[in-house]
C-alpha cells in the first residue's frame, strides 16, 4: 500500500516534533515487491535526551520580571514633539493646494511621519497615536474633539494647526504611559 504525500508529511512532523529524524524529505527510495508493487521505505533515527542533561535554547522562555515601575522615569517632552509637528506640517503642505486625493494620502504619508520621528526619540514605555486632519479652508468653521481616558500626571498630547492659502491641517500626538 503506497502512503499519500499528505500522510508522509503528517509522519515526517510528528517524527520531528517527538524528536525523530526522517528521512522522507530528504531520501525517498522504493523497492519492489514480488508481484510488481512498490513499497515505500521509511528509515528514520530516533533519540531522546534526558531534560536534565541538555536543555534546547529553541524551547526555553524567556520569563520577565514584574518592574513595580509605576511612573516614567523621563517625562514625554512636550515642546520637542511641537516642533516636530510644526516642523511636518510646514514641509509637507507649505506650496501644496487642496485636493481630496492627494490630501487623503498626505494625511497618512504626515501621520507616519510624525510617528517615526516621535519614536526616535526613545522614550521608554509610552505608547504614541497621531491623527492628522487636513481640509479645505474656505471660510467655513469646524470643531474637531477627542476623548482620551488617562492618566493625567503621566499622559499627555501635542497639537499643531497649520493654515495656508487653501487649506488647513490639525496634527495631535497622544502619548499614553503603558505600566
Amino acid at each position: 500500500m503506497m502512503m499519500s504525500d499528505i500522510a508522509k508529511d503528517r509522519t515526517a512532523h510528528l517524527l520531528k516534533k517527538r524528536g525523530s529524524v526522517s528521512s522522507l524529505s530528504s531520501h525517498e527510495f522504493r523497492r519492489k515487491e514480488p508481484r510488481g508493487r512498490t513499497k515505500d521505505s521509511l528509515s528514520t533515527v530516533s533519540y531522546m535526551d534526558e531534560p536534565s542533561q541538555h536543555e534546547d535554547a529553541s524551547h526555553l522562555t524567556v520569563q520577565m520580571e514584574n518592574t513595580y515601575q509605576l511612573g516614567p522615569t523621563k517625562h514625554f517632552p512636550v515642546v520637542i514633539v511641537n516642533h516636530i509637528l510644526k516642523d511636518v506640517l510646514t514641509n509637507y503642505l507649505q506650496e501644496e493646494k487642496y485636493e481630496p486625493e492627494l490630501c487623503r494620502q498626505m494625511t497618512k504619508t504626515i501621520s507616519e511621519v510624525i510617528k517615526a520621528q516621535v519614536k526616535d526619540l526613545m522614550i521608554p514605555r509610552y505608547k504614541v497615536i497621531v491623527m492628522v486632519h487636513i481640509g479645505q479652508l474656505t471660510g467655513q468653521s469646524i470643531l474637531i474633539g477627542s476623548r482620551c481616558l488617562w492618566d493625567p500626571k503621566n499622559d499627555t498630547f501635542a497639537s499643531y494647526i497649520f493654515r495656508n492659502s487653501s487649506l488647513f491641517a490639525l496634527a495631535n500626538v497622544y502619548t499614553v504611559y503603558f505600566e
